[in-house]
Order: C-alpha cells, then structure tokens, then sequence
C-alpha cells in the first residue's frame, strides 16, 4: 500500500497536521506524517490500516492515545494521534507556533489556519499561538532555538519574551527531552544562531550553565576573544571541517569529511560528535583561571577539568556513555598537539607516543586542535598557526592510518611468554607495548628482531 491509498483510507475527519503541513508549504514532502483523527477511532484505525499495509501498527503514547503505523517496506510512517478538544481548530489551539498550527483536511479543501500560520510562515516567522505556550510545556523554549535555527526564521518579539519568562521551567523537563531539542541545535548548519538563540530565551543558563559561565573571561594576549565568544568560533570552525575545508586539510580532506559523516551516538555523526566536543573543550577556563606575579593569565589543569565537567554536564543530559567519554577525552587531549609544536620535527617515537596518549580519538582531536588554532588570533597568530596546521596535518594522516588499524609488533604475547620462559602479566604488556612502538618507528620489521629485541629489554628492565 501507497502512501497515498493509506491517506485516502482515514476518511472525511483527518487532519494531516504539524512539522509536515509547514514542510509541505514550503515545498518539501515528507513519507513521516502526524495525522489527527476523532480519538475513538484511533486504536482502531491503527490496527486495521496496519493490516492492510502489512505493516507495524503500535501504540506510542499510553497517555495521549497516540499510535503508530510503520509501511510494510518503511516506505511511510504515520502517526495517528486523537482529536484534542471538540474541533480541528481547539486542538490547533495547544500547539507551539502558529507555523505548527495549520491542518490540512485528508478529504480536500483549503488549510485550517486559524492562527495566521500561512502569513508567519510566508514571512519566516515564529510566534507563539497563545501566551501561555511556553508554560504549558518549557520545553517549547529549546523548540523555538531549534526551529528557528533549521529553517533559518525570526522570533517575534513577544514570543522571545514570553520564552524567556519561562525559561526557568525548563529545569522541571525531562533531560531525555532537552537533549533531544539541543542535539538538532548543535547538528544544524546554523549552530551559532541557535545557540545564540537559546541565550537570548534565557534557555543556556537553565540547561548549559557551564557554557552561560564562560561569557566575559578574559584571556590572555594570545587570543582576540573571551572563552565564550572563541567557544563560538571554534564550534564554527569545527564545522567548517566537517564541510570539507580543502585548504586546510590538504590530502587529507575527504578522508575526513567521510570519517565525520558516519554515524556515531545518540543519533549524532562524528563531526557533530566533534561539535559537542568544540562547545566543551575549554568548560573548565573559568574555574582554572589565574593571573601570575607577572600578569600573564594561564587556565592550567582546564584540560583535565574539562573532561570532568563535560562529562558530569552529558550525564545530567542523559547522553550516552560513549557520547560522554568521546567528549571528556576531546577535551583531556585537545592542547596536547600544540605542545609538541615545540619540538618540531617530530620522531617516529613522538609520533607514536602522540597516537597511543590521545586514543581512541586521535582523529577526532587533531581536528579539534586545528580549529581551536584557527580560532585563536592574537599576538603572533599567522605563524603560530601555519606551524601548528603544518604539524597537524601530518599527525592527522597517521590518525588516519591508525584508525584503519592501529599497529601491531610482529610476534604475539603467548609466542612471547613461551619464549621468555614463563614471563608474564605486567612485563609482558610492558614489552609487547615496547615492541609496538619499536615497530612503528620502523626499529624491527619481523619475529625474529622483535624477539631480540624482547629478550634485551628483559634483561636490561626485568
């Protein structure tokens, strides 16, 4: 069954309603559809259209009577929710924004609209369809951050103050629910509008009070903004990378731009993976922050700091553990390429050990560093940053290398017990991991100098 045959099967009282309404004016069609109907009928109608679609009729909402029928082949999704009130336009009437509160009867004739969504929208406009939007559900707030930095709309200003006074409320909402609002936020090619947005609605101290704390530190001569606006810069940075950035990345760029496009948690790809790891990496500058006797600001430990406080502010969003720990390690590791600058050229043994410290997000935090150097132009900017591009990327190509598969010494650890004689547990893994470093520097290529070389560090060490 069609998308269309199913439509046609709901009869004369269906409303197709919401996100896809305001899509399908906008020119752009969509197989995931909201559709409303008399609540007496929903359960019913579920189970019979799933059967003649030979398809996944289930309930969504206990609560709210809302059910779901999923296309035999997933071709169409539709989710069958009951009338609210006694007409379409009472349950228009609860809705968020008035762009959101236009319906389209199934059985033909001119769009419900008795907010003036059809001008908003045309005008690229978000207002609140009544005053007490935002208090009946704070979360509307995070909502009126994400829709507008997806479609690229402005907020009315009413609407502005009206989430702002009930901002506050947001701390009452489901973690599960805010993340998935900032998740779209921090994904949007807009990411800068939104969060900006979500300043101005009063929503950041609320829900990322470690990113609202970061406004007005001052750093040092070395950089041209203050933690929150070079937070804002890096994150723009970050997704310059992921869009390609040729010039900078040199070979290297496709091979990244495919890295970040996979898939990795909580919905997310890797570069907006990266992103939650730009928007975190310098949390913990406000708590480190000191000036010396000599008047130089320095945030030390703020790396180390960072992960916790990223970490701990993931958690209370209920983000996955791998979204968690990914994050904490890109904010652990992210000055640690700038401090082998220093030591240019670097040794296969500089390498290496680089690698080995910043696993497994070796990739993932090379391209943190190159857009937090990027974003970072103060004194003596141009050549700091050609020198720390020119190391990175020819750390990023090894990254790259090591996450096809990380090196291996050519003779394995049972091989090596029996040929030290029953040397085992800790000495092994210290000379296996030896070995695996000799072997990358190119210092041994087969068995039998990996076994020489095992035998001389046990004499020499054990």
């Amino acid at each position: 069954m069609s998308l269309h045959e199913a439509l046609r099967t709901l009869g004369d009282r269906a409303w197709l309603v919401g996100g896809a309404v305001r899509d399908h004016l906008r020119g752009i069609d969509s197989a995931d559809l909201d559709i409303v109907l008399d609540g007496e009928r929903v359960a019913a109608t579920a189970c019979r259209l799933g059967t003649q679609a030979g398809g996944h009729p289930f309930q969504l909402s206990e609560g709210f009577g809302v059910w779901r029928v999923v296309a035999h082949d997933r071709s169409w999704q539709l989710d069958l929710i009951p009338l609210a009130g006694a007409s379409i336009e009472e349950d228009l009437a609860q809705r968020d924004f008035t762009i959101n509160a236009i319906a389209e009867p199934l059985a033909g004739g001119e769009p419900v609209d008795p907010f003036g969504g059809l001008g908003d929208l045309a005008a690229r406009r978000l207002r609140m369809v009544a005053p007490d939007a935002f208090e009946r559900d704070p979360l509307r707030v995070m909502r009126l951050a994400r829709i507008a930095a997806e479609l690229e709309f402005s907020v009315d200003d009413e609407t502005l103050a009206a989430a702002r006074a009930s901002a506050p409320g947001l701390s009452g909402v489901a973690p599960e629910r805010v993340f998935s609002e900032l998740k779209r936020i921090i994904g949007s090619e807009r990411v800068l509008d939104g969060l900006e947005l979500m300043d101005r609605a009063g929503a950041t101290p609320e829900m990322l009070p470690e990113i609202a704390d970061l406004r007005g530190v001052e750093q040092s001569r070395f950089h041209h903004l203050d933690v929150h606006d070079h937070t804002r810069a890096v994150l723009a940075e970050v997704a310059s990378l992921a869009r390609g950035a040729d010039a900078i990345l040199g070979e290297h760029a496709e091979a990244v731009h495919e890295l970040l496009a996979e898939p990795f948690a909580n919905e997310l790809t890797r570069g907006q993976a990266l992103r939650f790891g730009a928007l975190f990496h310098d949390s913990a500058k406000p708590q480190t922050r000191a000036v010396s006797d000599a008047g130089r600001i320095t945030f030390m430990g703020h790396d180390a700091a960072g992960a916790e406080l990223a970490a701990s502010a993931l958690r209370r969003l209920r983000a996955s553990e791998r979204l968690i720990e990914h994050v904490a390690a890109l904010a652990r590791h992210h000055l640690v390429l700038g401090f082998l600058v220093h030591r240019m050229p670097l040794d296969r043994h500089d390498i290496y050990r680089y690698l080995m410290r910043c696993a497994p997000v070796q990739v993932d935090v090379t391209l943190l560093s190159i857009a937090d150097r990027l974003a970072t132009r103060g004194d003596n900017s141009e050549q700091a940053i050609e020198r720390h591009l020119e190391l990175a990327r020819q750390l990023l190509g090894e990254a790259l290398t090591w996450s096809a598969g990380p090196p291996r010494p050519p003779i394995r650890g049972d091989e090596l017990t029996r040929e030290l004689h029953g040397v085992q547990g800790p000495e092994i893994g210290r000379i296996l991991a030896a070995l695996s470093e000799a072997s990358f520097a190119g210092e041994i290529s087969d068995r039998s100098e990996a076994l020489a070389l095992a035998r001389e560090l046990h004499e020499r060490d054990g």
